[in-house]
C-alpha cells in the first residue's frame, strides 16, 4: 500500500523510530505470540460481556420495572468489566516482568510501554487504559451499591453513579481498540480492530446520557451516535488501511445489532418468569433501547468511506481535505438514517419535520468534526507499534 494511507497523511506521522521499531523482534517467543492475543481478546470478551449486559440491563427497566444492585443483568455488567481488568492486569505484570528480565514485549503487545508507579510497573499503554477503565467501574460500583442502599430501586440510566459507570466503560473499550491497533499488522490484531470498534460504536453515545437534563435542542445520545458512529468508522479504517474495512466494521455492527435484537427482549421476559415478576402494564411493541439506537444505515456510510479511502490510495489526494469529506458525507447518511430506522422499527414513532430536519442540519458539522478527529486519533493510534510491512 501507498505511502499516502490515510492515518500517516492526516497526521504527518510516519510511524515510530526505527529503534522502536527494532524492538519488536525482542523477545517474541511465548509473551510475544500466544499472550499477545490472549490478552487482547480476553479483554475484547469482557467489554462484549458487558454491552450485552448493559442491553439486557436497559430492557429489563424498560419491561419489567426498577430493579435493585443485586440482578443478573448488573451482574452480568461487572463480571465483564472484571475479566478485562483482570486481563489488563495480567498483561501488565507479564510486560514488567518481561522487561526486569532484560527482554522487553515488543511493542504490538498493548502499544507503547507506560512506566507507572516510578517505574514499578512497565504497562503497555492499551492495557493500562483498559485496567484504569475495569477498576474504576468496580470502584465506582461501590458508588452505585451506595446509590441503590439509600434511595431504594432506581428506574433511570443518568444518575451521577451510572454516569461515572459508563464513562469507566467507555475507558476499558477505548483500551481494548488500542491494544488491536497496536497489532494491526498481525491478522488476529485486524480481526480485533473489526470487533472491537463496532463495540465501542454501540456504547460511545451512552454516556451522553448524563447530559439529557440540559436544554438541548436534540436528545444528547442522538448527537453522540452521529458523532461517535462516523468517528469510529474513520479510525478503525484508518487503522486498517485495507480495502474493505469499512464494510466489515459495519458488517460486525448490524451482526451485534441482529443478535442483541433478540437477546435483549427474550434474556427480560425469561429472567422476569424466573423471578415471579409480571411484565409492565400497557406495553406497546417497540424496539429493543440498546440495538434499536445502533445506526442501522452505517453500512451505507462505510460504503462512502470505503469509496473516498480508496479515492486517496489510487489518486493521491489529500488525505486531511477527503477525511473531512467522508466524516461529512458519514454524519449526514447516520442522521438522515435515523428517523428512517426509527419510522421503520417503532410503529408508535412519531417524529416531528422539524426534528428531523435539525438532525439532518446537525449531521453535517457534527461529521466534518469526526472526520477531523479521526485523522487526529488514527495518526496517534498508528504511533503506537511500529506501522505493518509494506504500508
Amino acid at each position: 500500500m501507498g505511502t499516502t494511507a490515510p492515518p500517516n497523511a492526516a497526521g504527518g506521522l510516519a510511524g515510530p523510530p526505527a529503534d522502536a521499531a527494532r524492538s519488536t523482534t525482542a523477545g517474541q517467543p511465548a509473551t510475544g505470540s500466544i499472550a499477545a492475543w490472549a490478552g487482547a481478546y480476553v479483554v475484547l470478551l469482557g467489554t462484549a460481556i458487558t454491552t450485552v449486559g448493559l442491553s439486557w440491563d436497559i430492557e429489563w427497566h424498560k419491561q419489567v420495572g426498577p430493579d435493585t444492585f443485586f440482578t443478573l443483568p448488573h451482574l452480568l455488567l461487572y463480571s465483564g468489566s472484571a475479566i478485562s481488568g483482570i486481563a489488563s492486569l495480567v498483561m501488565v505484570l507479564l510486560a514488567t516482568s518481561a522487561q526486569r528480565a532484560g527482554r522487553p514485549l515488543p511493542r504490538r503487545v498493548g502499544g507503547t510501554p507506560v512506566r507507572v508507579f516510578g517505574g514499578t510497573f512497565a504497562a503497555p499503554l492499551g492495557y493500562l487504559v483498559s485496567g484504569t477503565g475495569a477498576a474504576s467501574f468496580l470502584i465506582y460500583g461501590l458508588l452505585d451499591l451506595q446509590w441503590h442502599s439509600i434511595y431504594g430501586f432506581d428506574a433511570v440510566l443518568n444518575t451521577p453513579s451510572h454516569v461515572a459507570l459508563f464513562l469507566s466503560i467507555l475507558i476499558t473499550m477505548v483500551g481494548s481498540v488500542i491494544v488491536f491497533a497496536s497489532a494491526r499488522e498481525q491478522r488476529w490484531g485486524r480481526i480485533g480492530v473489526v470487533l472491537s470498534i463496532p463495540i465501542l460504536i454501540t456504547f460511545a453515545p451512552i454516556p451522553a446520557n448524563g447530559l439529557s437534563n440540559l436544554p438541548l435542542p436534540v436528545d444528547p445520545v442522538i448527537l453522540g451516535i452521529i458523532l461517535f458512529s462516523p468517528l469510529l468508522l474513520i479510525i478503525g479504517t484508518g487503522i486498517l488501511r485495507r480495502p474493505g474495512s469499512a464494510i466489515a466494521i459495519a458488517a460486525a455492527l448490524g451482526i451485534m445489532q441482529a443478535f442483541l435484537w433478540w437477546f435483549s427482549p427474550w434474556a427480560a421476559h425469561v429472567y422476569a418468569a424466573a423471578s415471579g415478576l409480571p411484565l409492565r402494564d400497557g406495553l406497546v411493541p417497540q424496539p429493543p433501547e440498546l440495538p434499536g439506537a445502533m445506526p442501522m444505515f452505517l453500512i451505507v456510510a462505510a460504503v462512502a468511506v470505503e469509496i473516498l479511502f480508496g479515492m486517496i490510495r489510487t489518486r493521491n489526494l489529500n488525505a486531511r481535505k477527503v477525511l473531512l469529506l467522508a466524516g461529512g458525507v458519514a454524519g449526514l447518511v447516520i442522521a438522515d438514517g435515523l428517523p428512517l430506522q426509527r419510522a421503520l422499527t417503532d410503529p408508535t414513532s412519531n417524529i416531528a419535520p422539524a426534528a428531523i430536519a435539525m438532525i439532518t442540519i446537525i449531521g453535517l458539522p457534527l461529521g466534518i468534526l469526526a472526520g477531523y478527529l479521526g485523522g487526529r486519533f488514527t495518526a496517534m493510534m498508528n504511533a503506537l507499534a511500529p506501522t505493518p510491512k509494506g504500508a
